[in-house]
């Protein structure tokens, strides 16, 4: 029978071509013959997203009415009801490293996005803050794979920080160390060349690009080749696969395409789609194909930078985003940034889904992924941080139980949440952050 006798594939397998090298998915191919997976080096490993929200949310239209499972999502969350099964909501956290005294106390949002996943009080004049969760984790279970995280962004780098903190403070939310923060990429066209281009020889690469050659234009021999040794179930994965690829290469493409055709823009930026939703979309589509080829399993992802003046007419406000969220505590300016916060938690759910969608040995990768979503502030209009808008959804590899609302003491650290999440990603350690204890989730 095939399933005995078939050829094991190791599972780092590459394809290379003209400045391309293409990993591959989790194939069965993979997996040597009556070998139960999880006893093999191509065991499905857990994956860690993390995506920052500025600005808080309308926490009344966020917060569930009721503890434990069988909670009724409320409005903000309700994309996420679907998905209910894989998701947690979780209440009563606060950010406190986040907030200032005296002269401080009004740059809130010059140290939000650093505080937001290492729980560290940034310095002023200086650039210091903490490691991140993300890079705790790629430490520890992202050596193995060719880039050890992957750090993405919606918006350009911004220099119009001021309030005497750095600008590092507010363009990353990833740091490798203390004072080392790593530079996010918004262009979707430069992060699949980083996926899947051959960085060790930019030469082929050029040339490929020069030739107007795709991706997978530089492997089809070796796909062919490849193709006769798998068993038809595989042959259906690795073609899904590739499809996916094609199909983002040719979004990246619009969009080049897009912008070159742009009047009064010179030097327009190559591949960034003009609109919130088609760029998010690719960035978040780009994270599942690197988590399905093992390229990357840790990621982070800022939707917007703090003070962004972005615009999301498509959540039906055409306000701006930093003005949005101050709504004065007006009644019909809150629920007007409701609905901002709601086509947020919509793309969210769309990544989920894309998750959810795609094999993963045994399961799929929202199964073995966990995705903390949300932001450092509380209300806006208040630049308070407690209580925090906070999601975590996946199954960590069957260590998180979704479909449950979890509601703590009022002003537990959000360290504790993270220290937690390190602990069901098989890093065990003391302290995280500015934690007092572990969370029990």
């Amino acid at each position: 029978m095939m399933f005995v006798t078939k050829k094991h594939l190791p599972r780092r397998t590459f394809l290379r071509g003209m400045g391309v090298t293409l990993a591959l998915p989790l194939l069965d191919s993979m997996i040597p013959a009556q070998t139960p997976l999880g006893k093999t080096a191509a065991a499905p490993k857990s994956r860690f997203c993390g995506i920052y929200i500025p600005h808080g949310a309308t926490m009344d239209k966020w917060t569930p009415v009721q503890e434990g499972s069988g909670f009724e999502f409320p409005e903000s969350l309700k994309p996420l009801e679907k998905l209910r099964d894989r998701v947690c909501v979780v209440s009563n956290l606060a950010h406190p490293a986040a907030s200032g005294v005296g002269s401080d106390a009004g740059a809130d949002h010059a140290r939000s996005a650093a505080v937001f996943l290492s729980g560290v009080h940034p310095e002023k004049g200086s650039v210091h803050a903490g490691t991140t969760i993300d890079q705790v984790l790629a430490e520890h279970i992202g050596q193995d794979t060719p880039l050890p995280s992957i750090e993405l962004a919606i918006e350009e780098v911004g220099l119009n920080c001021g309030s005497g903190y750095g600008c590092a403070y507010y363009n990353t939310i990833s740091w490798r160390t203390p004072t080392l923060p790593l530079p996010m990429e918004n262009s979707p066209q430069v992060v699949f060349e980083r996926l899947f281009g051959d960085g060790n020889n930019s030469a082929l690469r050029l040339a490929r690009k020069k030739q107007d050659r795709s991706i997978l234009d530089s492997v089809t021999s070796k796909v062919a080749r490849l193709q006769t040794k798998l068993d038809p179930s595989d042959r259906t994965r690795l073609t899904e696969y590739l499809d996916d690829i094609r199909e983002i290469e040719r979004r990246i493409q619009k969009a080049t395409e897009q912008s070159a055709n742009e009047l009064n823009v010179p030097e327009a930026p190559v591949g960034i789609p003009e609109a919130f939703e088609d760029h998010i979309k690719l960035m978040f589509d780009l994270q599942v194909l690197a988590y399905r080829a093992e390229i990357t399993r840790i990621s982070t992802l800022m939707y917007a930078r703090d003070t962004s003046g972005a615009t999301f007419p498509a959540s039906g406000v055409r306000d701006g985003f930093h003005t949005a969220s101050h709504h004065s505590n007006v009644r019909a300016n809150m629920d007007k940034f409701a609905l901002i916060n709601k086509y947020h938690v919509q793309m969210l759910a769309y990544f989920l889904e894309k998750l959810k969608a795609t094999p993963d040995g045994d399961g799929t990768l929202l199964d073995h992924a966990t995705v903390l979503y949300g932001s450092s502030m509380s209300n806006g209009n208040q630049h308070d941080h407690d209580p925090l808008p906070i999601v975590v959804a996946g199954g960590a590899s069957g260590q998180l139980k979704g479909g449950r609302h979890l509601s703590f003491p009022a002003h537990t650290p959000m360290s504790n949440l993270m220290l937690a999440l390190l602990d069901k990603l098989g890093v065990h350690q003391e302290s995280f952050g500015d934690s007092s204890a572990k969370l029990e989730v």
